[in-house]
């Protein structure tokens, strides 16, 4: 049953645990191209929603307020003062905070993180979408988008910023027909765009010089730049206009690629591992073949942490078959046989229950630190077996009859296994009790260590 609950995703499971920071951070993404104003009236709602928070809660003080902004991002940071973080923890805080901020006009992606710079951090689920044609896979990671603030999930970003505006030129069938190529083109923008060298001569020593361009009003001037002069193989100058067809598009703002293939990554984020589980498995089941029948072609993949988490299980995976075969192959030996070292090692899938169930109780979900306690129990766990059927070995070669041995051997280390097991939980309790931020990355360890001795005791 305990298992059952872990593997439905109830439990939740992340990379590593999450370690809520004493501060709060607001970042924002703003297209390219925005004016620094754009951020400074941004910067000031998220200050004033801040405020507005701290009046409305008399619990709840920050110790100071920091921002920093330029063009194109910012970044408001929270700092929580020590005597608020035991009635407000910072992810309540990040939330109270987003209602009240509110849309942010202009923003490209908005995040709020109570766990920023530790383990943990990051976007809790990304998606990798890959489509051969650009405008196919823009069009999927905007449905993503909109089918992902169906199931409560915040900072929602779909991955498609918008870059700078831009031209492009296609060489036209009269430019073909002309003899002329794309470089022909390149090199005609070049010279008045870019500019050209027109002359170098020596002042003195120095060797100098002379470019010229269009001036920067022509420059700025589509008229101008259809008027451009092109040259033919034959001599001829025609206008940019007739031998190319210009129009106008949006660059890209970043350009992601894995071996090869154009990806967009749309992330997503939530207050629990549970609820982020639960959400990925709806999507795998319902989400991802609708979006695969909609788009043919189209890829979707695990990134982010659900692709760290998949690799570091495969590697925790390994060791475990290699750390169970180097036991069975430990405990074979000196006991000359082969059934015995099994029923050394039932203990183990014990002490695995006893630490999911430790979770369970203390109200932590699973995460890699866990699995690693796990992986340590498994080889502390397997003492007490062996000290029972040593002893009763021993007293089966003094001849005594197998029942009366097991009794003997019981009776005899039961109190020793006891006080081994008892002062090795209370030993643990101060870490797995322990409530401070330096201390959480380590008390998953501590619950699998000590639940999990006690339950196979």
């Amino acid at each position: 049953v305990t298992m059952a609950w872990a593997m439905s995703g109830r439990l939740g499971f992340s990379l590593m645990p999450r370690v809520e920071s004493d501060q709060v951070q607001a970042t924002v993404t703003l297209p390219i191209g925005s004016h620094i104003s754009v951020s400074r009236e941004l910067s000031q709602q998220l200050l004033d929603a801040a405020a507005q928070l701290s009046e409305q809660e008399e619990t709840l003080t920050f110790s100071s307020t920091r921002s920093s902004l330029d063009g194109e991002s910012l970044e408001v940071r929270l700092d929580i003062a020590p005597e608020s973080l035991d009635a407000w923890p910072p992810s309540r805080i990040a939330q109270e905070w987003r209602d009240l901020t509110g849309d942010l006009l202009g923003a490209q992606s908005v995040r709020f993180e109570s766990d920023f710079g530790g383990p943990g951090s990051g976007a809790a689920l990304s998606l990798r979408l890959s489509h051969p044609n650009t405008q196919v896979l823009e069009a999927a990671a905007a449905d993503l988008a909109e089918r992902l603030a169906e199931y409560g999930l915040t900072d929602i970003d779909s991955g498609l910023g918008d870059g700078k505006p831009q031209l492009e030129m296609r060489l036209s069938a009269e430019g073909r027909s002309l003899g002329l190529t794309g470089s022909d083109l390149a090199q005609a923008l070049r010279g008045p765009l870019q500019g050209a060298t027109a002359v170098e001569q020596f002042i003195g020593r120095q060797e100098v010089s002379v470019e010229v361009r269009l001036p920067e009003q022509s420059r700025n001037s589509l008229s101008e730049l259809y008027r451009l002069p092109v040259r033919t193989p034959d001599g001829m100058s025609v206008p940019l206009s007739r031998v190319a067809d210009i129009t106008l598009s949006q660059a890209s703002s970043s350009l992601q690629r894995i071996d090869g293939r154009r990806i967009i990554t749309v992330t997503a984020d939530s207050e629990s591992d549970q609820a982020i589980n639960q959400v990925l498995a709806t999507l795998q089941e319902e989400v991802f073949p609708t979006l695969s029948n909609t788009w043919p072609g189209l890829e979707v993949s695990m990134g982010g942490r659900q692709q760290d988490t998949a690799d570091n299980l495969a590697t925790l995976r390994n060791a475990m078959w290699l750390m169970l075969a180097a036991l069975y192959a430990l405990l074979a030996i000196p006991f000359r046989s082969y059934l015995q070292p099994l029923l050394v090692m039932a203990a183990i899938p014990f002490g695995i229950v006893g630490a999911v169930g430790g979770h369970m109780l203390m109200g932590f979900g699973l995460s890699i630190i866990s699995l690693l306690g796990m992986l340590a129990l498994s080889g502390v766990v397997i003492n007490d077996a062996l000290v029972l059927i040593d002893y009763a070995n021993r007293k089966r070669r003094e001849g005594m009859a197998p029942r009366e041995a097991i009794v003997a051997a019981a009776t005899r280390r039961l109190r020793p296994i006891m006080m081994t097991t008892l002062t090795t939980f209370l030993g643990l309790a101060p870490m797995i009790l322990e409530t401070s931020r330096q201390a959480r990355f380590m008390i998953p360890m501590a619950i699998s260590l000590g639940f999990g001795m006690l339950f196979a005791t």
